[in-house]
């Protein structure tokens, strides 16, 4: 589905950062732009920056569950600063999973914005879930019967199957010693 992001330009609380942008709503179903001006209040304005698609994924539908039992659903806008134009970010994806958002966080190169998912997206995205999860059944792992930790002073490891004695304790060589 294609989806708006719209960004905020503000201006800074403190003179060494003259400008404030933030991702402030996203635009299902938008048609394309290329930093298109919505709103302007004095000097904070409201842009249509881009649209770009939302995926989903069928193998990432625990993660979109996750987001849609937060408190607020959500959707997240990856951007990075350009490195040419006039303005300053260029928008690279939106995801609906936290758990991607969170991945693009970790290099710190990106910034990640959460924006509050409108209802249609959340019912797009609940519908999608409801047809694609399925839950992991959990199997519990079975260790080995045999111990390995009952060990005597210079038998060696009981999982080698050999007959003569392949590890002699310090103890053993001062028994056999005196």
């Amino acid at each position: 589905m294609p989806v708006g992001i719209v960004l905020r330009k503000a201006p800074g609380v403190t003179r060494w950062v003259p400008w404030n942008w933030t991702a402030t709503a996203v635009l299902p179903g938008a048609g394309p732009a290329d930093w298109r001006e919505l709103r302007r209040e004095g000097e904070v304005v409201e842009y249509h920056a881009a649209t770009v698609p939302l995926e989903l994924h069928g193998a990432e539908t625990e993660a979109y569950l996750t987001g849609l039992t937060a408190e607020v659903p959500s959707v997240y806008v990856v951007m990075r600063e350009a490195d040419e134009g006039p303005m300053p970010y260029e928008v690279l994806l939106i995801t609906a999973s936290p758990y991607q958002a969170q991945d693009y966080t970790d290099s710190g190169d990106e910034i990640v914005e959460k924006i509050p998912m409108p209802h249609g997206l959340v019912a797009w995205v609940r519908e999608f879930v409801e047809e694609f999860h399925q839950e992991e059944v959990f199997v519990k792992r079975r260790r080995d019967k045999k111990r390995v930790d009952l060990q005597e002073d210079g038998i060696g490891d009981a999982r080698v199957a050999k007959a003569g004695d392949i590890y002699a304790s310090p103890a053993l060589k001062r028994r056999r010693l005196q």
